[in-house]
């Protein structure tokens, strides 16, 4: 245990020696997600409260077959424009949201009481049209309501008869849980990902790095067990990690202060930050592991840093799943890798209880996965080759 921690102390100072690498983990990555974070929801919320409160022009090609829906519109904070060319060249160059095409004969079908053709025009695939789009749509769904409503008066018929059934919805989800749909695509994964690596600029440099500076043999042939060698290498990581993780969360807590609109999109209260910070712990420790497994083999940091890629595709992938086929939750999630952290992230962003079986289910297969990586981490540095071809 001594030889632990000399090694563990060893490599934090020789960190702090290195001012630049130090930065990085410590200043750049805490930073990093925050901004993200903050920079992401400030401009997401600034465009869609500037595109639902600000007039919206469109063009409206026919407006002269339905001079009343056109004056119901712009009553509604939709005017019409012209602009010179083909609209739906307009669309496609993006020039365009969208617009309105009011059907040939519109007018006939308005005077006979059948339903009047309103076609609007627009692109699927570009977001930025969406919020355009549907307040076209909800503007026209009530015109025709009033209109509809108006008809049956005038034909001494109630309105409410055309409508048997009157839908309602009754929300269960809790106050915490609504509106952070954008926060919670992005934040699970981006905290993952930061607890994952948060110990590789540390955990190449002793691995990988002692190799390609030929410092690993004279380490292994002290006294020291090299158990003792590479727990010490991955205590030292996991509390660089540790640090990076929690500055990573306190930049979150203090943007929430500064950005208002932050706060109601995810709880950021010290009981929510202190479990998002536990729920992280096991998820650094096997980071941490996989990665002085996989440097510990490689010759050189090059070789090292060329796995990264790929790591850093995993925490995503149930994000991913989860979007392509989203899937009740079930205990059994809690004990995968990377999902059962997006689980548990997530519940905790919505404000939502975590049952204590689930805490057990997954801090039992997570330590246990860090304690397996761990131990073949271990059984790595038993291998002579590993000196030799250093």
């Amino acid at each position: 245990m001594k030889a632990l921690w000399i090694v563990c102390l060893k490599e934090l100072r020789e960190l702090s020696r290195d001012r630049r690498t130090l930065f990085l983990a410590l200043v750049m990555g805490p930073l990093l997600v925050p901004a993200l974070m903050i920079g992401m929801l400030t401009l997401a919320q600034k465009r869609a409260q500037s595109q639902t409160e600000k007039p919206l022009e469109i063009v409206i090609v026919g407006a002269d077959r339905a001079p009343e829906l056109v004056k119901w519109l712009a009553g509604e904070g939709i005017s019409r424009k012209t602009i010179p060319g083909d609209p739906d060249a307009a669309i496609r160059d993006q020039d365009e949201d969208a617009y309105l095409r009011i059907g040939d004969d519109y007018a006939t079908q308005w005077t006979s009481g059948t339903p009047a053709l309103v076609e609007i025009v627009h692109d699927s695939t570009r977001q930025d049209s969406s919020i355009p789009v549907r307040r076209i749509e909800t503007a026209l769904q009530r015109y025709g309501q009033q209109v509809g409503a108006l008809r049956l008066l005038a034909r001494g018929i109630n309105p409410a008869v055309a409508a048997p059934l009157l839908p309602t919805r009754k929300d269960l989800s809790t106050p915490e849980a609504r509106n952070k749909g954008f926060a919670m695509a992005f934040l699970p994964y981006l905290l993952i990902l930061s607890s994952f690596l948060g110990g590789a600029h540390l955990i190449v440099d002793t691995t990988a790095g002692e190799r390609e500076r030929q410092s690993l043999e004279p380490l292994l042939a002290t006294p020291a067990p090299r158990g003792a060698l590479v727990s010490g290498k991955v205590v030292a990581a996991s509390v660089v990690g540790l640090l990076a993780l929690l500055l990573t969360l306190l930049a979150l807590k203090i943007g929430a202060m500064l950005v208002p609109d932050m706060a109601s999109l995810m709880d950021v209260s010290v009981l929510a930050i202190g479990k998002m910070l536990l729920i992280l712990v096991p998820m650094l420790l096997i980071g941490t592991a996989l990665l002085t497994y996989i440097a510990a083999g490689a010759k050189s940091v090059k070789e090292a840093q060329s796995y990264m890629p790929v790591l850093m595709l995993l925490p995503i992938v149930p994000s991913i799943l989860l979007m392509v086929s989203p899937v009740r939750t079930q205990l059994w999630q809690y004990a995968v890798p990377f999902l059962a952290q997006n689980q548990m992230l997530l519940n905790v962003i919505r404000g939502e209880a975590v049952a204590p079986l689930a805490w057990l289910v997954y801090f039992g297969a997570g330590l246990g996965l860090a304690a397996l990586l761990w131990f073949a981490a271990t059984r790595r540095y038993h291998q002579e080759q590993l000196a030799i071809s250093a």
